[in-house]
């Protein structure tokens, strides 16, 4: 099941945001920063992966999990991804 069904300027967005934080995060680390710096981006970092993966964990719920349109496989097979996915953050 593809996540963009259609183009998504504020998600692909979001993706290039935390692609820059990674970025300063390398910079950081390459420059000799202090460890409060490096780590205050890591936790930038962190935060912003946490809600990409909760828009795209409530976007994945709305069209593959609870869309009115859907059969019971597609529901289910949805459920399954979603659970492999939750079971796999939470390790």
């Amino acid at each position: 099941m593809s996540h963009l069904h259609e183009p998504n300027p504020e998600l692909l967005a979001r993706v290039r945001r935390i692609a820059g934080q990674v970025a300063s995060v390398e910079k950081a680390l390459t420059s000799g920063a202090s460890c409060t710096t490096v780590l205050h981006r890591v936790a930038a970092v962190r935060g912003a992966i946490n809600g990409l993966l909760d828009e795209v964990v409530a976007d994945h719920l709305r069209e593959h999990v609870a869309h009115p349109g859907l059969s019971d496989e597609a529901r289910a097979a949805g459920a399954t991804e979603l659970l492999a996915v939750i079971r796999r953050y939470s390790k």
